[in-house]
């Protein structure tokens, strides 16, 4: 059968009275939501960077933990991976001090890292430097142009033995940690090109702060400074 012009007309008109009836509930449902609300929900899903802390028995408690809170204070979703076989509690130093792991190393090794920063102390950089899956994960990171950073006894005993730092770099100030790098320079925290490196304890802030900023820029590392009362 035709169809009635009438009814359809009709029908038509009824549904969009009903559209424009509804229009001003919608858009004043949305005018309502927060636009801070909606800024905090876009810069988090756009921002959000991964970054992988491997540790071991004898890793730096004070480098890991300023590593860690510093760049989840500036957003990031820090992975914690345990180089130790079997071993997600790992003693920091020769302090007693314990860290429990997220995740074993082997769980890190298909995931895309932005950034890959390896604590120092002894025997923990040794640990590190002899997991092979934390090797292929360094190595992957260097061919792919990712970042990758290390602290105190790492850059020296990790990156240096396997190749993966250039001139320039710096470490904590022993001399055979330092006969280990090309040039190495006195500054306390060292970016050449993909690669950060620094000193120690003593300067560990103010190295996860340039990783912080490498990752979210200039104006979140102010922010944080500023909230950690960092001068």
């Amino acid at each position: 059968p035709k169809p009635n012009i009438r009814t359809t007309l009709s029908m038509a008109r009824v549904l969009t009275a009903a559209l424009f009836a509804f229009a001003p509930a919608r858009i004043q449902s949305f005018t309502a939501f927060p636009p801070s609300r909606l800024y905090s929900l876009s810069t988090t899903l756009q921002m959000t960077k991964r970054v992988l802390v491997p540790i071991a028995d004898g890793s730096e408690e004070i480098e890991t933990t300023c590593i860690t809170d510093t760049l989840t204070r500036c957003g990031a979703q820090v992975t914690v991976a345990s180089v130790m076989p079997n071993q997600l509690s790992c003693t920091m130093s020769n302090r007693g001090i314990k860290v429990m792991a997220d995740i074993p190393i082997e769980e890190a090794i298909n995931t895309n890292w932005d950034l890959v920063v390896l604590p120092g102390g002894m025997p923990g950089a040794n640990h590190l430097r002899d997991s092979k899956v934390l090797s292929e994960i360094l190595e992957k990171q260097a061919r792919d142009g990712g970042k990758y950073a290390a602290i105190c006894a790492a850059p020296a005993v990790v990156l240096a033995e396997k190749g993966l730092v250039g001139e320039g770099a710096t470490c904590y100030p022993a001399p055979h940690f330092r006969a280990k790098l090309v040039n190495p320079t006195d500054e306390a925290v060292a970016v050449t090109g993909q690669v950060t490196t620094s000193k120690g304890p003593g300067t560990a802030i103010k190295f996860a702060l340039e990783l912080g900023e490498q990752l979210f820029g200039k104006e979140v590392r102010e922010k944080i400074e500023k909230e950690m009362l960092v001068s």
